[in-house]
């Protein structure tokens, strides 16, 4: 094995260094899953409202976030957001707004896909009936569309939970920077990155397995 050193890999070596960054990678990837859909779900509306001033607005948003690399929005409201309030918020609560913002324009032409998916005979269904738009689309689309939607959904989470790496560029101690903290304290800097890269080889591998898995069962039900 050449120079590598195996007992690195021994978790109880490196887990006081690992597994503070784990825990804040897991929960940025919910936190910002949670919030990009909820963000994502009302863009999406939006621009399928057919108003004009609510539709321009959110073709911008999305279209802006889109084109502009995570690691640079992620500088922009780390510097930004504390110069606009005042006072600094921390490079973790940074990284959750991002996240959230960022994904959000993701989660959002998911949604809008997603809606556009349902027969529309569905839709003229429930304005004979007279529900509303919002009670058609609560009760009537999405709720189909979230369905349909949920392995695209996922697959985004992991896309997601691979994307919390670049947080260290703002300082933000995620599971990457415990790994890297781990390398630089036991002097074992490969290893630590050779052991990151299979943690979320492994991660991401097993997540996309449950995808598939759910992906299967969407389709037996349609």
């Amino acid at each position: 094995m050449g120079n590598l050193d195996l007992t690195f890999f021994d978790w109880s070596v490196i887990g006081p260094f690992v597994w503070k960054g784990l825990i804040f990678s897991l929960w940025l990837t919910v936190v910002a899953t949670i919030g990009g859909v909820i963000l994502g779900t009302a863009l999406a509306l939006m621009r399928l409202s057919g108003k004009k001033w609510l539709e321009v607005p959110a073709a911008a948003y999305v279209n802006t976030m889109r084109s502009i690399p995570l690691v640079m929005v992620l500088l922009w409201f780390f510097l930004l957001i504390p110069f606009a309030i005042g006072r600094p918020i921390g490079a973790e609560m940074s990284a959750v707004v991002t996240f959230i913002a960022f994904e959000a324009a993701y989660f959002s032409e998911i949604v809008r896909a997603g809606i556009q998916s349902i027969p529309r005979g569905q839709i003229f269904a429930g304005q004979a009936l007279g529900m509303t738009y919002g009670q058609n689309m609560k009760l009537v689309i999405l709720p189909q569309a979230f369905r349909n939607m949920l392995p695209v959904f996922l697959t985004q989470t992991i896309i997601l939970f691979q994307d919390t790496s670049l947080v260290y560029a703002i300082g933000a101690y995620d599971m990457l920077k415990g790994f890297e903290t781990a390398g630089k304290n036991l002097g074992r800097p490969v290893e630590a990155y050779l052991l990151a890269a299979v943690v979320y080889f492994f991660m991401c591998y097993a997540l996309s397995w449950i995808v598939k898995r759910i992906q299967q069962k969407v389709q037996i039900i349609r």
